[in-house]
């Protein structure tokens, strides 16, 4: 806050004398200041685009804002490549996301003085990073979804902080990268209709889903940057929006740092919603609202909204002056600027550690969602084994959307190969298309996987079928789902399969959301999801599959029966959505997922604090490993308050916890829940503590009719307030 009030005093009369040049935070504004004073007009209009010039004179050089990192320097070519954002949400691990995102702006730190160099200062070689993505995965056919940490906004929240502490550092002024918090807000699909679609939330749900992530995001992590959304909110463009950038960003949360338009977001404010009759009237309105930098071209015409009146030269000043000091505290705007993050070496790149890590979060992100008769682990010295599949030998399908490139991607069948002894006889055949029935009517791949001991089917999602509007390319809904089913082609060959097949058949679905697995999880002994997961998926996937590591992903999404029963797309509303509101159509709940042991909880006890509005409540259980297997439990804390189902969630995770247990141990694990936490958001948009009864489950899953019917374990204790 400090920051944002520095700034505010200083743009009203851009004096630099009464500063102290001790504080680096000072000492830096004043330097700001002393720039934005030596700018013309055009010079700064220049600046406040993502592709801004050099200003010799001043010793600034060019500077391309556009950079990306989702799960690993990407778009920038070799670094290491982590899992899809989507995997990473279903490890439940904060500390692992935090890991991720400081190797990524470690290798983002040494690409980028080499890219200074050699001359490299174009699109993607930057220090400003477009991730993370904090919205909500509120319906699972939007093709973006992937890029998110799923459908719960404490999960998007805690792991979203995760992220942005890594990507940032830990100095408490410089900044390692910049993180950016996109899109702001209200903001999951349609992707076909991004441009000139107005999403119109309750309040309710704006503060209780959409807002949440973002909010902590700032206060807690500090986000650098906050990205503006394409669509409306209430009929006003997101990009263009007094109340979003203005009044809940900066004035109620204190950001201080830029906002950032999507890609030509600018110009929909005219095109796409035609809220102004011109660029020149579209700019105006974006920098008046609070928008500090045009990803694309528009804001050229902020020279005619100065000529016309519209804007004045101190509404360049105010945007500009974050801007400047996103680059000071980056280290990057003159020759003289400083960081303590400049000497990183070029070895990390791409480096072995990061690889381990890599290969670690694919680990804990894969998901189990069935294995019947102990079908897995494998053992290695099994006789035969056929693999088959689209996505067996594919290395696309570890990459995901906004991917780096890696110099040692593994394929899940040189991963899976890897392991067997070199006595086993295992073989591969393609066998199907992913998108497309087979034209060759001679089938000779059933016959021989039914020959095997066991055959592993690798099939699902790829990003040619879902992703963003442009990148998927075999989409016919511009990167969305029309609906949950995979093609029939891969169904029919699933059925061939298992006809007349006595032997183990294990299925490996790939993709980056929800799929109508009823089915699939009828003809498979065992089913894993293995998402989109980086360069060291293979071989995650063998470790996995041979138990060399123990599943313990858990799913950050609900996957629904069928997409039959979900609401409309465009309907922003929550009801009928995701774990906290449906009743029904569920067929693996939000936070399923198998281990290689069973674990017990037992012995739940809330203890209530003296202070109960200011101390926190403590909820206490016992967990116990009742198998032959070392495992990591994925324990989740959920809360159901009064009017449960009405006027509130039927329940909200509060908690989590991931812990390690070894063959028959027994451990107690202890939540904090903050008083904040059992306040529910009401109609209007505020927040209430109700008087009633509490329930605290600790549980395996989101508690529902259908975890009760998989066996999930839960425990619950209850608290009148």
């Amino acid at each position: 806050m400090k920051h944002f009030l520095l700034c505010a005093l200083a743009l009203s009369a851009l004096s630099v004398q009464s500063f102290s040049a001790n504080d680096p935070e000072i000492s830096l504004t004043n330097k700001a200041l002393d720039l934005i004073n030596q700018l013309s007009a055009d010079e700064k209009i220049s600046q406040l685009m993502n592709d801004a010039p050099a200003i010799d004179r001043l010793g600034i050089p060019s500077y391309n804002w556009w950079s990306e990192a989702l799960h690993g320097v990407a778009r920038n070519g070799r670094a290491t490549v982590f899992p899809e954002p989507i995997a990473l949400a279903s490890s439940f691990d904060t500390t692992l996301v935090f890991n991720v995102a400081n190797a990524i702006s470690d290798e983002g730190r040494a690409k980028y003085a080499i890219a200074q160099r050699i001359g490299n200062r174009g699109t993607y070689a930057g220090l400003t990073y477009w991730s993370p993505n904090v919205n909500i995965f509120r319906d699972p056919r939007w093709g973006r979804g992937q890029e998110t940490y799923g459908e719960d906004p404490f999960l998007t929240a805690r792991l979203g902080v995760s992220f942005v502490k890594g990507l940032q550092g830990t100095d408490p002024f410089y900044l390692k990268a910049a993180a950016c918090a996109k899109h702001f807000a209200v903001h999951s699909g349609p992707e076909a209709l991004r441009h000139q679609f107005n999403a119109q939330p309750t309040k309710k749900d704006l503060y209780e889903t959409y807002l949440p992530a973002f909010e902590a995001l700032v206060k807690e992590a500090h986000v650098e940057a906050v990205m503006s959304a394409y669509n409306r909110v209430w009929g006003e463009s997101a990009t263009g929006s007094k109340l979003f950038l203005t009044d809940i960003l900066r004035k109620q949360w204190g950001f201080n740092g830029h906002v950032v338009s999507d890609c030509d977001a600018v110009a929909d404010i005219y095109k796409g919603h035609g809220l102004a009759k011109d660029a020149t009237e579209a700019s105006a309105i974006a920098l008046k609202s609070g928008l500090n930098l045009n990803c694309g071209a528009s804001f050229r015409a902020l020279k005619k909204a100065l000529e016309d009146g519209l804007i004045k030269e101190s509404d360049l000043d105010n945007a500009l002056l974050p801007l400047m000091m996103t680059r000071l505290k980056l280290g990057i705007l003159t020759k003289d600027a400083v960081s303590p993050y400049a000497s990183i070496p070029e070895s990390v790149i791409a480096s072995d550690e990061h690889a381990a890590l890599a290969r670690q979060a694919a680990q804990k992100s894969m998901v189990l969602l069935k294995n019947d008769q102990q079908t897995l682990p494998l053992d290695k010295n099994i006789k035969t084994m056929f693999i088959t599949g689209p996505f067996a030998a594919d290395a696309s399908v570890m990459l995901g959307n906004y991917y780096g490139v890696s110099n040692r991607l593994s394929t899940f069948l040189e991963g899976i190969t890897a392991k067997v002894s070199s006595g086993t006889s295992i073989n591969y055949k393609l066998g199907f298309q992913a998108t497309t029935p087979n034209t060759n009517t001679v089938d000779w791949t059933i016959g021989e996987a039914r020959g095997a001991d066991v055959c592993i089917v690798v099939m699902g999602l790829s990003t040619a079928t879902e992703g963003e509007e442009g990148d998927a390319i075999a989409s016919p809904t511009e990167g969305d789902k029309a609906n949950l089913s995979l093609p029939e082609h891969q169904l029919n060959f699933l059925r061939a399969l298992r006809k007349n097949n006595h032997h183990k058949i294990i299925t490996v679905l790939t993709g980056g959301s929800p799929i109508d697995v009823k089915e699939i999880s009828t003809l498979s002994d065992a089913l894993v999801i293995a998402w989109y997961p980086g360069q060291e998926g293979g071989r995650a996937l063998g470790d996995l599959l041979f138990g060399d590591a123990s599943f313990s992903g858990r799913l950050p999404v609900t996957f629904p029966v069928t997409s039959d029963s979900l609401p409309s797309f465009e309907d922003y509303s929550m009801h009928g959505r995701t774990y906290k509101y449906m009743t029904g159509n569920i067929q693996y709940p939000f936070g399923y997922g198998l281990t290689f042991s069973p674990v017990d909880y037992s012995a739940i006890e809330l203890i209530q604090p003296q202070k109960k509005t200011v101390q926190p409540y403590q909820v206490k259980i016992a967990l116990q490993n009742q198998g032959h297997y070392p495992v990591e439990e994925v324990a989740q804390l959920y809360l159901t308050t009064p009017g449960a189902g009405v006027t509130t969630p039927l329940q909200s995770l509060i908690g989590f916890q991931r812990i390690p247990l070894k063959p028959g141990e027994k451990r107690d694990i202890v939540f904090q829940v903050k008083p904040e936490q059992l306040k529910m958001v009401m109609d209007d948009g505020s927040k209430k503590l109700l008087k009633g009864k509490y329930t605290f489950t600790v549980t395996g899953a989101a508690p529902s009719k259908r975890s009760r019917e998989l066996g999930v374990p839960a425990c619950s204790v209850t608290a009148i307030i």
